[in-house]
């Protein structure tokens, strides 16, 4: 069985480290304090998307964050009320109802540019961390 090699480069990462400055992204990790969407796994799975999609480290910003951590949670916990969190943090308590159908548009467009490559192994979430 040979080893899938990680698409995520050290510009995704600075990309992913940059992103956690942003205040709805600290909002959300802080409200979150039962790590439903964010555990390092799926953390780890957001960089690793970015390398997948392939965009320059400094073009990612918020939305594709968010994106990210969605997919990355369908894979792997397919929580309704945890992904309905994400559209409440990303696109307010009272307009998410309204604009969440384009996030899902979106997130198909980004699905797509990771070349619908969703799975993550355990042993790449963790050299993600170490990284």
């Amino acid at each position: 069985m040979s080893k899938r090699r990680s698409s995520y480069r050290p510009e995704d990462q600075e990309a992913f480290y940059r992103l956690l400055e942003d205040p709805v992204i600290q909002s959300f990790l802080e409200a979150d304090i039962f790590l439903k969407v964010s555990d390092k796994y799926l953390l780890s799975m957001v960089v690793e998307y970015f390398g997948r999609v392939g965009l320059p480290g400094h073009l990612y910003n918020r939305i594709h964050f968010f994106l990210a951590l969605y997919i990355a949670s369908d894979m792997e916990e397919d929580n309704p009320t945890s992904k309905r969190s994400i559209f409440q943090f990303l696109l307010g308590r009272e307009h998410w109802p309204d604009l969440y159908k384009e996030f899902l548009k979106l997130k198909v467009e980004f699905f797509h540019a990771m070349e619908h490559r969703a799975w993550v192994t355990p042993d790449l979430c963790e050299e993600v961390c170490r990284g």
